[in-house]
């Protein structure tokens, strides 16, 4: 009797690590959507489209962006929280569903933490402090100055409220200790065009979709908003060079719906490791001013949880909230 129940046992197990394995071998084995929550022509847009022809040339199977922009990005995230664990609908976002709205909204509809399965960092992106040229601040330094010269008339924009460019901003409020006002837009494209036509005076704004415009002399870098200088801007200091400490940057992530199997998400992220150090790749995302990921599997879900908790911090103090 033993016996039988040892060799029922062995098999079921076998059958476990075959089926397993059939999962791995035959993922994907029909189209896959990848949802990006937020419109088209973004840096978010254009680094999941790099993605996703990488992984249909690999896989022979079409990966397709689809966008689902929306109430920061909840939208589509929901979309893909709700979807069956499959593995055949995806999430790549910047952070704000992943880690910000959890803090920021009152109520969602999918708890951030639990609704995903982590995949892979895709890149992390410098976030650049840019000023309207007739704004007469070379530096932070003279710009904290301004600021503190006139209290309260001094406007700074970004994509959205709980956007990482909005909290950069709250953060240089909070530790450069100047009274600073917030002007949401609607996306950060509506934001850079009234950046350049003057009517707001600087902004926080992700390095894609600065950089253009830096280099065309449309408007002036005067700080880098990571540890480090960016490769793509070499000769512009970061804001920690005048307030030490200060530290905020932007990634793209890739998620599935929470209960995918292992198989599918291990042969993602082996996929995307492989594909992100293509030199073309590499080649493509630093033209970007974007920086290829390093982060996998568990390893993305550990990273998110810390960012969680570092923007959690910074959502409570600055007092921001959406109903």
């Amino acid at each position: 009797m033993r016996g039988v129940m040892r060799r029922t046992f062995l098999a079921a197990c076998a059958a476990v690590l075959f089926s397993g394995f059939a999962v791995a071998q035959d993922y994907p084995s029909r189209p896959v959507k990848i949802i990006v929550p937020f419109p088209a022509g973004g840096s978010n847009d254009i680094i999941a489209r790099i993605v996703a022809q990488k992984l249909t040339e690999r896989n022979g199977q079409t990966f397709l962006v689809e966008n689902r922009g929306g109430a920061g990005g909840n939208i589509g995230a929901e979309t893909v929280a709700s979807a069956e664990p499959d593995g055949y609908t995806l999430l790549l976002t910047a952070p704000p569903p992943l880690t910000i709205n959890g803090s920021l909204y009152k109520k969602l509809p999918f708890d951030p933490a639990k609704a995903f399965a982590p995949v892979a960092l895709i890149a992390s992106v410098p976030i650049v402090l840019v000023v309207n040229p007739s704004v007469q601040a070379k530096n932070v330094g003279e710009l904290i100055a301004l600021a503190k010269a006139k209290p309260g008339s001094l406007n700074f924009g970004s994509s959205g409220i709980g956007s990482t460019n909005h909290l950069a901003g709250e953060l240089l409020k909070s530790m450069a200790g100047v009274d600073i006002v917030h002007v949401p837009y609607r996306g950060a494209a509506p934001a850079m065009n009234d950046l350049l036509a003057g009517q707001i005076p600087f902004m926080f704004d992700n390095m894609p979709a600065v950089l253009p415009q830096v280099q065309g002399k449309a408007i002036n870098a005067i700080a880098v908003a990571g540890t480090k200088r960016a490769e793509a801007l070499p000769d512009v200091p970061t804001v920690a060079d005048t307030i030490p400490g200060f530290e905020a940057s932007s990634w793209f992530g890739l998620v599935a719906p929470a209960k995918t199997p292992a198989p599918a998400l291990a042969k993602l992220s082996g996929e995307l490791e492989t594909i992100l150090k293509m030199p073309d790749v590499k080649k493509r995302l630093a033209e970007l001013g974007a920086e290829p990921g390093t982060v996998f599997g568990p390893a993305f879900g550990q990273f998110m949880a810390d960012e969680t908790t570092k923007w959690g911090k910074l959502v409570k103090a600055s007092g921001a909230t959406v109903d």
